[in-house]
């Protein structure tokens, strides 16, 4: 029988872990630190028994290539440090694999630039593709595609991948396993009476003027990044921690004094809606009759079947209007098609779509997660 013993971060339900180059990777080996990794996959099957969806964001490509490309000086080119990405990342990869196969559980790999998030398409793609993974029991295990990414299409570091990926996926928390326990009021290797800052509830100037820039030997991010990461996290609604990674049992051992939580005020779901109705210019509207009116009344999804009207031109991903038969705005929501689509597409039973348009899209027109009344 499963030890389900208790985590302080048991509340919440989908849960981004950003595990840095130093956690991860012996320093002076250049290769995974396997006792760790494995207590953290064990940490990390305890969640999954209890039902928690887990997305994993890992740097370490970059440093495990090193040993190869460049042994015994740091990586300044580009052209280098995604070669060694290219190198490291089939044993960072491999690595997760067995050891959370060891707890019976699956994983796959992911490989993202900033165009995953920032261009629409490919950020519904991306979230797709990681909602599909979870229905699954699959865990994705992100990193940044350094092989293939320029300095414009670069996050360049983890820390704000993982920020993205937390809001692209509303995730209610981003657990950031750090080189260090959380934040201090002041830089704890330049003074040794820096207290460890426990609670955030907002980030201002002092919280910003703390931050310091210092990064480890292996990883390309810092206190700032991480501060940086938990203002996207907050304002998602998404919690954020950072923590000590170079512990074993990282997870179930975080509390509330050891580490530092920065506490969002909204959920990711309030965050989003907020979101929807401050669209001040919806690129299209849809017409539905009185049933789909009465079901998205009740917090349900809007189906094709429902649908009277397009009115408009948009693209899958843009924000767009729903009125009513009498041309009254009842609602405002994220289409899963573009107007071309969805105006075939439209009265019909939503089994009919791949005979429609030849592929097999969502069933809705816009989601009840991607929805708002009005």
């Amino acid at each position: 029988m499963y030890n389900l013993e208790k985590m302080i971060i048991d509340k919440y339900k989908k849960i981004v872990i950003k595990v840095g180059s130093s956690s991860i990777v012996d320093d002076v080996k250049g290769s995974i630190k396997i006792k760790f990794l494995n207590s953290l996959t064990n940490d990390i099957a305890k969640l999954i028994r209890k039902n928690k969806n887990i997305i994993v964001v890992s740097s370490g490509a970059i440093a495990l290539g090193k040993k190869i490309i460049s042994p015994n000086k740091p990586i300044r080119r580009l052209d280098h440090k995604q070669a060694a990405a290219a190198l490291g990342q089939i044993e960072l990869s491999k690595s997760w694999q067995q050891s959370l196969k060891k707890n019976n559980i699956d994983s796959a790999q992911l490989l993202l630039t900033l165009d995953d998030s920032e261009i629409r398409r490919r950020y519904l793609n991306v979230r797709k593709t990681i909602n599909s993974l979870h229905s699954k029991k699959i865990i994705p295990i992100i990193n940044e595609n350094d092989t293939v990414a320029t300095e414009e299409i670069r996050y360049g570091d983890n820390d704000r991948l993982a920020a993205r990926v937390s809001q692209m996926i509303d995730a209610d928390l981003l657990i950031m396993l750090s080189d260090v326990d959380g934040l201090y009021s002041k830089i704890p290797i330049k003074n040794k009476k820096g207290e460890l800052v426990n609670k955030v509830s907002e980030i201002n100037s002092s919280i910003d003027k703390i931050a310091g820039n210092k990064s480890s030997n292996l990883g390309s991010g810092g206190m700032k990044t991480k501060i940086w990461a938990a203002k996207i996290c907050m304002n998602s609604g998404c919690s954020m921690i950072i923590s000590n990674g170079h512990k074993l049992k990282p997870l179930s051992s975080i509390n509330k004094l050891n580490c530092t939580w920065f506490y969002s005020k909204k959920t990711p779901t309030s965050s989003r809606k907020q979101w929807l109705l401050n669209h001040l210019h919806p690129s299209g509207t849809i017409i539905v009759d009185r049933g789909a009116e009465k079901a998205i009344l009740s917090n349900k999804s809007l189906l094709p079947a429902g649908v009277i009207e397009i009115k408009g031109k948009f693209n899958r991903g843009d924000v767009i209007t729903i009125n009513n038969n009498k041309n009254q705005k009842i609602g405002i929501g994220v289409t899963a098609y573009d107007s071309s689509d969805a105006s075939k597409i439209i009265g019909k039973n939503s089994k009919e779509i791949i005979v429609i348009l030849g592929f097999e899209g969502r069933d809705e027109i816009i989601h009840k997660d991607d929805l708002v009344k009005v």
